[in-house]
């Protein structure tokens, strides 16, 4: 990607370095490890979960905190990406709404290490990436890059602005109704694959739009962000995870299908072709 030249987006919260206070005690290692184990058999969101665990631990006093989270442009590289991909994904949403008649609210981006506080319960490296409809950002601990590239066989820039984008496609699916509309927190899995592999499809719209007015593709990243959509199929983490396949139990949809709702996007760029609620899922 071709992005260090890049506008850098102002709706960043950088919290890393920053202490977390809250409720309760800490959760160990094999807690995390329950907390995760009951989320993928449930689909139930693990942050969610973290947090009603949390509530329900002894209060504990809160760690002090080293500094207070900064907005901008962080310094670092990393940061740099994460807001140059940022400022991408509003350039384009914001154009697209206009088109349509609609005003578009830029969602924040929370970088974090370890863990942090937001309006759906604790975020963490452990829950990885996600959007919180309730306080309209998106959170991430930088470091899912490395385990993106390491554990899961998906190097590249664009896998890793993949995933931002994925997460900001949830902030377009909250800011079109679509949440409240499907009743994504009922717990249905059927509903939340089809929500996934919108979010796919709408990062895919990005991409493309990305590619045609930004510049900012090279060849071969469109290849890194499907190949990162196949690690991350709810089959491939199954087999990973316990050796075996339970479709009922997928919460983001197959590698095949995350690939193709992804392509969808980058090759048309239409949001009109991302509509998963009225297709047949493969």
């Amino acid at each position: 990607m071709k992005w260090e030249d890049g506008r850098e987006s102002d709706n960043i919260e950088d919290r890393r370095g920053f202490a977390v206070g809250g409720r309760g005690a800490s959760l160990g290692c094999g807690g995390l490890i329950l907390v995760l184990v009951v989320s993928y058999f449930t689909g139930i969101n693990p942050a969610r979960l973290l947090n009603m665990v949390q509530d329900s631990s002894p209060a504990a006093a809160p760690p002090p905190s080293s500094r207070p989270a900064s907005t901008g442009a962080p310094s670092d590289r990393l940061g740099k990406f994460a807001s140059v991909v940022l400022a991408s994904t509003e350039d384009v949403w914001k154009g697209i709404f206009e088109k349509n008649g609609r005003p578009y609210q830029e969602p924040k981006l929370v970088l974090f290490n370890g863990a942090a506080r937001s309006g759906c319960g604790l975020a963490s490296m452990q829950t990885g990436p996600f959007y919180c409809q309730l306080d309209r950002k998106v959170y991430l601990d930088l470091s899912f890059f490395d385990e993106l590239s390491r554990r899961f066989g998906a190097p590249g820039e664009f896998a890793d602005a993949y995933v931002i984008a994925h997460e900001v496609g949830h902030h377009v699916q909250n800011s079109l109704g679509i949440f409240d509309g499907a009743g994504r927190d009922r717990g249905d899995n059927a509903v939340s694959v089809r929500v996934e592999l919108q979010a796919d499809c709408l990062a895919g719209v990005w991409g493309y739009h990305a590619n045609r007015q930004q510049h900012l593709i090279e060849p071969g990243d469109f290849e890194q962000g499907l190949k990162a959509a196949a690690a991350i199929g709810d089959d491939r983490l199954q087999r990973m995870a316990q050796g075996t396949v339970a479709p009922e139990s997928f919460t983001h949809g197959s590698s095949t299908e995350r690939q193709a709702w992804l392509r969808r996007g980058l090759t048309t760029g239409d949001p009109g072709r991302c509509d998963t609620f009225r297709e047949r899922l493969e």
